[in-house]
């Protein structure tokens, strides 16, 4: 069986994408092992890749991950150049609100419109909703009059808060620094007004079919790469400063905080 690479999740631009594929290459070639790039655009559903029988080393968001929504061996994941990451593969949301919005502080948006992505993702829905429970009592069992859902990308977080339809939406942090990098025009509008508590970054993973050996050295290959000659070029284009081994455990923080929303009876960010 031919098996796949692909980084969709993070392939913010054409040169995010390629450099991506190069360092996934890269990390390959130090594991003995060789994939086909598979291209995969938005508004593809990533489900349909994450169940992928394929799979080599592609990127997949933790919380699908403990929630089982694929069959998938974790490998590794980016530890992001940021001083909220602290050096460690976590990743955070920002809350974003148009640059000339009047809201000073979270609370402010309450009563306006917040938008989501889709439910099993961390960064656009689990994170948001974790992070918006503490607000809800003394009966407030809404905090915005409308909330818009299913918005699927992060890309539409944005342009939605952009034009208006919502008011505050939540990016994945890491997402957002290389929008910033790549794309500056696009992200130009907005501001982040709040950010949620760090969780477990998004991982490379690989279907059941990849061989256990291979497995094996992919993640010896990637605990390594931040100590090889080929990876400076990638720590200042992908804004990395190496990668963490992760297990399926890694992402039960997820869960927790999932249970904790629901156990409130606050089954959607409102």
């Amino acid at each position: 069986m031919t098996f796949i690479s692909n980084a969709r999740m993070y392939a913010v631009s054409p040169e995010a994408e390629e450099d991506w594929r190069a360092l996934i290459a890269h990390v390959a070639e130090d594991a003995g092992a060789a994939f086909d790039y598979l291209s995969y655009k938005a508004p593809q559903p990533l489900e349909e890749l994450w169940r992928r029988p394929d799979l080599g080393c592609v990127q997949m968001c933790g919380y699908p991950i403990a929630l089982g929504v694929a069959d998938v061996a974790p490998l590794a994941s980016p530890v992001p150049a940021a001083p909220w990451a602290g050096g460690q593969a976590v990743y955070r949301s920002d809350l974003i609100v148009r640059t000339d919005a009047p809201y000073a502080a979270l609370a402010d948006t309450f009563g306006g419109a917040v938008g989501w992505t889709v439910e099993h993702s961390h960064s656009g829905f689990n994170a948001l909703r974790h992070h918006l429970l503490p607000w809800r009592g003394e009966g407030r069992a809404r905090l915005y009059g409308q909330s818009v859902g299913h918005l699927v990308t992060a890309r539409r977080i944005l342009d939605s808060v952009l034009d208006g339809s919502i008011d505050i939406g939540p990016l994945d942090a890491y997402w957002h620094m290389l929008m910033r990098k790549y794309e500056p025009a696009l992200t130009e509008g907005v501001r982040i007004l709040d950010s949620t508590a760090t969780a477990p970054m998004p991982a490379f993973v690989a279907a059941p079919a990849l061989p256990a050996e291979t497995v094996a050295r992919l993640r010896e290959s990637f605990a390594a790469a931040h100590t090889r000659p080929w990876f400076g070029r990638f720590r200042e284009a992908l804004l990395i400063e190496g990668f963490e081994t992760v297990t399926r455990e890694t992402f039960a923080p997820t869960l927790e905080w999932d249970r904790a929303a629901r156990d409130a009876g606050y089954a959607v960010p409102a």
